[in-house]
């Protein structure tokens, strides 16, 4: 039988000894787990960064796997820890939204208010759930996979909406949503709102911070060096480089900066959803 995977999602960074604290308390209660790390750079208190990061990286684990994300500003309030059971994947995380990237990609939710206090490591701090919570929580699970054993279930629990792009005639207005570690603008316009992305005929204007982009190409490196591009990054998305620089300094533009696509035929109309997150500059 295959070892269980259990995953970790943090804002904790890796300066300090939080993340290592977590893997031991796992491993104390179960030694078979695989441990892997899918970020500790979530931006700090940041819950829509650590929505889009697990988003973006959990349905690439196999079935089974359990993610335990701790991006927690309330840590310690009233605030709800959750398990849930979304398709094939396990979550462990604070209720305040974090995991509403999972919730919109889940065809079958699953969602328990952990309550079962004896799996928890105790004395339970009042700023450190994930080693006294989320961990144990987690590595339990992997023993019994009995989820209603830790909680009861809920309906209620927070979710917000991923901001999505607005469309008027010819012109789609996005945004940007995070910041890559190479300075990429990861936007949240996608080929299926603009077919011209992905090369169909039709002009495509890109306007973005203090720059404007008129060249889309398939790969980093068919922009000459410090050239500004668009093109589709592998999450699917439309995302703005520049080859062997940083887009981000170079158009003096961060998350939350608008993104103009001006297209040679009317955008793709979007349905109403649920008011869009604010997103703030950085």
């Amino acid at each position: 039988m295959a070892r269980p995977i259990i995953t970790l999602t943090t804002d904790y960074g890796t300066d300090d000894h939080l993340v290592a604290v977590m893997k031991g308390v796992i491993l104390s209660i179960n030694p078979e787990i695989n441990i892997i790390d899918i970020t500790h750079s979530v931006l700090a208190h940041d819950i829509l960064d650590g929505a889009l990061t697990l988003g973006l990286a959990y349905k690439h684990f196999p079935p089974k796997t359990v993610h335990v994300v701790v991006v927690d500003p309330g840590v310690g309030t009233e605030r709800r820890p959750i398990l849930v059971a979304g398709d094939q994947h396990y979550f462990v995380a604070p209720d305040n939204g974090v995991l509403s990237s999972v919730y919109d990609q889940s065809e079958a939710l699953y969602v328990y208010h952990i309550v079962s206090e004896h799996y928890f490591r105790h004395p339970v701090s009042n700023t450190f759930h994930g080693r006294d919570i989320f961990a144990p929580v987690a590595a339990w699970l992997t023993k019994s996979w009995q989820t209603s054993a830790f909680g009861e279930p809920i309906t209620d629990f927070v979710r917000f909406a991923i901001p999505k792009p607005k469309t008027s005639g010819n012109i789609l207005k996005g945004t940007v949503l995070r910041v890559d570690h190479f300075g990429n603008l990861v936007t949240n316009v996608t080929p299926e709102l603009v077919p011209a992305l992905l090369g169909a005929d039709g002009k495509v204007t890109i306007q973005i911070g203090n720059g404007q982009v008129s060249k889309v190409v398939q790969t980093f490196a068919q922009g000459t060096a410090g050239e500004v591009v668009g093109l589709i990054g592998s999450s699917g998305y439309l995302e703005i480089s520049v080859n062997k620089g940083n887009a981000s300094r170079t158009l003096a533009a961060g998350r939350g900066a608008e993104v103009t696509v001006e297209l040679g035929e009317p955008a793709i109309e979007l349905q109403p959803d649920i008011p869009n997150s604010t997103l703030s500059s950085t």
